[in-house]
């Protein structure tokens, strides 16, 4: 075992019984995904095309061709009314899981996020057999409750 494992396994163990809060890698809040415009109620009808707009329109079939027409307007995103976003268990968990991947070591596979709670909803890791060594294991761990905190100001758990 190298000294920079057991001194950041020292580290995290006196942070713990002294600073409780305190936790030896910072936690940098996760980037949110920017808000779709919200469509409105009433939409603007398109003005009816002339008959020298439909003749422009022949000429120029590049035009036409270049400028793909949407296939539906983005969904509206669920918010309460302080502003935070509403998502499901699941894609919660993936922001977790999308935040701890940056961490130094972090296992490519063989780890689980659960969601659980309701108000002050929760996360929870799981590692499967050979994943990760112990002491990372405790590191992401120790992380996950600073993420979490950060994470329930901007969502709130669906029900």
């Amino acid at each position: 075992m190298s000294d920079e494992v057991k001194d950041a396994g020292l580290v995290a163990m006196i942070s713990s019984i002294l600073g409780g809060s305190k936790r030896t890698d910072p936690v940098v809040p996760p980037p949110l995904a920017e808000v779709p415009p919200i469509v409105p109620a009433d939409p603007v009808e398109p003005a009816a095309t002339s008959r020298s707009d439909a003749a422009e329109a022949e000429s120029a079939p590049d035009a036409a061709a270049a400028a793909p027409e949407p296939a539906e307007p983005p969904a509206q995103i669920a918010t309460t009314r302080n502003g935070k976003r509403l998502l499901p268990a699941e894609a919660i968990a993936d922001l977790v899981l999308g935040e701890l991947r940056k961490l130094d070591n972090f296992p490519s596979s063989g780890v689980s996020v659960t969601v659980y709670g309701y108000r002050h909803w929760n996360a929870m890791l799981t590692f499967a057999p050979f994943s990760t060594s112990f002491q990372n294991a405790t590191r992401f761990r120790q992380a996950v409750p600073d993420l979490v905190f950060k994470l329930r100001r901007f969502v709130e758990l669906e029900i």
